[in-house]
């Protein structure tokens, strides 16, 4: 089965952000979408270009145009949430980013009435339905085909990385769970999610699919749901296991290291270099101890089982990518990952706001719509 990888320009970028949406006064989720993506329709009843919906129907997904800069792709996103926000302040609706909702119930949360939703939810049961889960994804484009298996491969070292930046879901249906993410442990439970196999080529990438394909497991290679994976039709990587950013922030600084990241593996195979990657066993070892430690975790950076704080790790990547980001014309977000180091990320920001008022969770929502409110967490 021959699949096609569009033509791409290099290390363009782009962002998606699945945002809740939640009721002003008492913190619960609001099944709105529909009504707010209505509201968003243009003159001729036409959906919104980049605003759209999720499998629950309390999820809008901001999707961003391609860009070469992340400040531009997360400044269209910022457009796009004002536009949401003309619609949601007059109903009393407020929106959060986060990987989950402290307190929200799976079983009080509507689906949204698109066929492909139906048949995951048929198909998948009690998983499909626990998804009460929110992410961001970055796609970066990548100009050769043949470098999107080695890329991704080697992308899998930096998984624990960009996980512990991110997790922001250490509750689920009002329990601390212990986990900084225990969204990126819930939704690998759906068929074809999870950690990617490290395919040698576009080639194996094209038999996995058939394989896939011919025994009905899927129908094309877009219900592909790896954790990171090739996505033809717009010829980039896409980076889809972040918890949802909390702030615009957060959103930028996780966005730079991803953009930067990918462009130094693809300078790094043009001079002819061989990608560091890790043994499965090891990337699947990172990836729970980022689930459940986050910037506290211990983890694995090479071959020979080396272990150090992710934490360090972190800031020493910011100083290898520096020159990548300058490049980019990303330095001052890449640079903020710093500021995430120090305040511990959300994951840490929600349990503290808990701690701070008594272990009620709706002073955690109240956080968070703040948090996104402002922009940035507060120092």
């Amino acid at each position: 089965m021959g699949i096609e990888f569009t033509r791409s320009e290099r290390s363009t970028v782009g962002i998606e952000w699945e945002l809740a949406l939640v009721d002003r006064n008492t913190g619960e989720l609001v099944s709105a979408a529909d009504e707010v993506l209505r509201a968003l329709e243009d003159a001729d009843g036409q959906p919104h270009a980049h605003i759209t919906g999720e499998l629950l129907l309390n999820t809008v997904e901001l999707v961003s145009s391609v860009h070469s800069r992340v400040s531009d792709a997360v400044a269209d996103l910022d457009a796009q949430l004002r536009e949401v926000r003309q619609v949601t302040d007059p109903r009393g609706i407020e929106l959060i980013g986060s990987g989950s909702h402290p307190f929200g119930q799976w079983y009080d949360q509507p689906v949204a009435n698109k066929a492909r939703y139906h048949k995951l939810i048929e198909r998948t049961q009690w998983w499909g339905r626990n998804m009460l889960i929110w992410g961001m994804h970055v796609h970066v484009g990548i100009e050769d085909r043949d470098k999107v298996m080695p890329i991704l491969n080697s992308m899998l070292r930096f998984f624990p990385h960009l996980q512990a930046l991110s997790a922001s879901s250490p509750y689920w249906g009002g329990v601390d769970t212990g986990y900084a993410s225990n969204r990126s442990l819930m939704f690998q439970q759906l068929p074809t999610a999870g950690l990617p196999y490290q395919l040698g080529s576009w080639a194996d990438f094209e038999g996995y699919v058939a394989d896939m394909t011919a025994t009905g497991t899927i129908d094309d290679y877009t219900e592909v749901r790896w954790d990171i994976r090739p996505s033809p039709h717009w010829g980039t990587i896409e980076i889809r296991f972040c918890d949802g950013a909390s702030t615009h922030a957060e959103l930028a600084a996780i966005a730079a290291l991803i953009h930067c990241l990918v462009e130094h593996l693809s300078t790094l195979l043009d001079e002819g270099q061989e990608l560091p990657t890790l043994q499965p066993w090891y990337v699947r070892e990172n990836k729970w101890r980022s689930a459940r430690y986050g910037l506290d975790a211990i983890v694995i950076i090479d071959s020979d089982g080396t272990q150090t704080p992710v934490s360090d790790d972190i800031r020493h990547l910011i100083d290898v990518l520096s020159p990548i980001a300058a490049r980019l014309d990303c330095a001052d977000e890449l640079a903020s990952i710093r500021t995430i180091l120090e305040t511990g990320g959300s994951a840490k920001r929600q349990l503290a706001s808990a701690a701070e008022n008594g272990g009620d969770l709706r002073a955690v929502v109240r956080t968070l719509v703040g948090e996104l409110r402002e922009g940035s967490a507060p120092a």
